[in-house]
């Protein structure tokens, strides 16, 4: 293992990403929060901010990669071949919210940060970027529009279920987990019911056809 002054800034970086949100609960996400990070690891305050030039927006950022760390770790001892889709999906976005929740009070503090205007370009990045990684960890190899679509779709389902946990004093976020299972019920109907419209390629509109079918009948 690599002691914590020989680290290089980004390893470091990730080091001190763990242990702020402990801090962020009482100092906000401060400078004073990663100076207490920074003496568990026992290095110095001025190279431990040297990781986080932007300030309290670089640190959510990096606890943020943190959480998809832990999510994906968490995902790694499921069967997730023998899941369906829809479980994979619960799967992922319950294993990023249990991870992000281990700081609660931290957590609110981040997005509370990530909700001003001049923030909200980064939270689009941050939220996206969680998307991308739950798809992933559940072995999404899609491409091309879908790619895009499904990550769209996901990042406004955990957007959704985040929202409904900050309000959830349920036991075990019980009401947090049925909200969950009603949106991916509904995401699920309304993947079933573009489904069933889907033109089917050949009968899409096509004027050479078309154009064909009327001199044939025009000849007769």
């Amino acid at each position: 293992m690599i002691a914590p002054n020989d680290m290089t800034l980004d390893e470091l970086r990730e080091a001190l990403a763990e242990r702020l949100p402990a801090h962020a609960v009482f100092d906000g996400w401060s400078a004073a929060a990663l100076a207490g990070a920074a003496d568990e690891l026992d290095v110095p305050a001025d190279r431990a901010a040297l990781c986080f030039p932007g300030g309290a927006i670089e640190m959510i950022d990096a606890w943020f990669a943190a959480i998809d760390r832990d999510m994906a770790a968490r995902l790694g001892t499921l069967d997730l071949r023998s899941m369906k889709i829809r479980d994979r999906i619960r799967a992922a976005v319950l294993a990023r919210l249990d991870a992000a929740a281990a700081h609660p009070d931290a957590l609110r503090r981040a997005l509370a940060i990530l909700a001003r205007p001049d923030h909200l370009a980064r939270a689009g990045k941050l939220a996206w970027r969680a998307a991308d990684a739950m798809w992933r960890a559940i072995g999404d190899t899609s491409v091309d529009f879908a790619w895009y679509s499904k990550r769209t779709t996901l990042a406004a389902l955990y957007a959704a279920t985040m929202t409904a946990w900050m309000d959830d004093d349920s036991e075990g976020f019980a009401d947090t987990r049925a909200f969950l299972d009603r949106r991916i019920d509904n995401v699920m109907a309304f993947e079933r019911f573009k489904a069933r419209i889907k033109p089917d390629p050949d009968r899409h509109f096509s004027p050479a056809r078309f154009l064909g079918r009327l001199r044939y009948r025009i000849q007769g």
